[in-house]
Parts: C-alpha cells; structure tokens; sequence
C-alpha cells in the first residue's frame, strides 16, 4: 500500500454462521477494523480457509438494501452477493462488505434516481441528472483492510474493472478477475446493459439482448 495511506489495524473479529434464503450456510468470521480513511463501518467477512499456496478469492461488495435485504429485482446485487460467499467459502477468502449505497451516492439519492431511471434515464444519466457522480466510490479503505488482513495478492470476483485498477493503484497485486455470473431478469436487464455500455462490466450483451433489449 502506497506510504501516503495511512495503516487500519483490525479491530474486533466474531464468528458469525450465516443462512440464506435458499438454505445454503456458511460459517464466516466478520471482522472491524480501526484507522479507515472514510470514517465508515465496512466489514470483513472471512470465509473458507485457503490452501497453502492459493491465492485468496475476494469480492468487494457495495451495500445495496434494497437488493441484499428485500431482494430487489432491478439490480442483481442480491443474487451476486449470495453467489460470492459460496464460491469465497469454497475457495477461501474474504467479501469486503462496504458501505457505499448507491455507487457511493447513498440510499436516498438511489432512489430518486430510480424514479428518474422510470422516466427512461439510464442508472448513470439519472445519477447525473441529480448533479451526483455516475460513480462515486473509492476503494482506499478496501485497500486497507486488505492490508490489515495481511491480503498483499489476491483475485478479485468481480465484473467491474474499476475495481480492479483501482485496487492496482492502491498498491493491492490483483493477480486476476474472476467474472460473477449473470442474474439478468426483465427488471434489471437495462440495468446490466448500461453497465456493460458505460464502464465495461463484463457481461454478455447477446444474453441481456435476448431478454428484450437490444
């Protein structure tokens, strides 16, 4: 990590068994953590115990209530969270759960700019249209955490190259990305597109084009 970031210590770790909706369990350590450079209470879930030798599996995860808790279906946030702590447990790894609602723009502002999305914006032009950045997250505390995990190389589930370079950037060797799947559905299918269209998540637009758009 870049010497002008500041280093975060763990603060507390406690075993937590967790349980899904469709049955699936995993048993996780959550872990806090002292000294984040944003201020924010983002958690380290540490799951599965790697081979020696193996790179750790990592997503980092933005909070979405709608999608995580009430299972939203215009976004896939649910779904992709469920997906990460399997494949994380079953590799070996950690999900950084971090606290930036929204792409970074909070709860209510998502949803204003859903109501905007309705009138036919897509999920970029209506976080402008509110005067807020398409994107406004940082992943300096991802970093850190990493870091205090004693996490220097890792590959990183995720869709979003953002994450990827920014994490780069941070000093944080990300060895290689790992695609999440597809949970495409009418609902979100504009959704995924504008992701792919506007910052180069991958996702196969032939897929979401055979669900309606074009």
């Amino acid at each position: 990590m870049p010497d002008f970031i500041a280093a975060a210590t763990q603060r507390a770790r406690v075993r937590v068994p967790l349980r899904f909706h469709d049955g699936y369990r995993a048993d996780a350590e959550l872990v806090t953590f002292h000294g984040l450079a944003d201020g924010r209470e983002h958690v380290a879930v540490v799951l599965g115990d790697p081979a020696p030798g193996t790179t750790p599996l990592v997503r980092l995860h933005s909070e979405c209530l709608t999608g995580d808790v009430f299972g939203s279906a215009r976004c896939d946030c649910g779904p992709q969270l469920r997906e990460a702590v399997e494949r994380i447990a079953e590799r070996g790894g950690v999900l950084l759960y971090l606290r930036q609602e929204g792409r970074g723009i909070g709860l209510y502002n998502k949803l204003d700019a859903y109501a905007l999305q309705d009138q036919g914006l897509d999920t970029y032009a209506a976080n402008t249209a509110l005067g807020l950045p398409e994107d406004a997250r940082d992943y300096t505390a991802a970093a850190q955490m990493l870091s205090a995990l004693g996490i220097g190389e890792l590959d990183l589930l995720s869709n979003n190259p953002d994450k990827a370079d920014q994490l780069r950037t941070l000093g944080v060797e990300v060895r290689d990305r790992v695609p999440t799947g597809v949970f495409a559905t009418p609902d979100n299918v504009r959704y995924l597109r504008a992701k792919v269209l506007q910052t180069q998540h991958t996702l196969p637009l032939g897929d979401l084009a055979e669900l309606g758009v074009g």
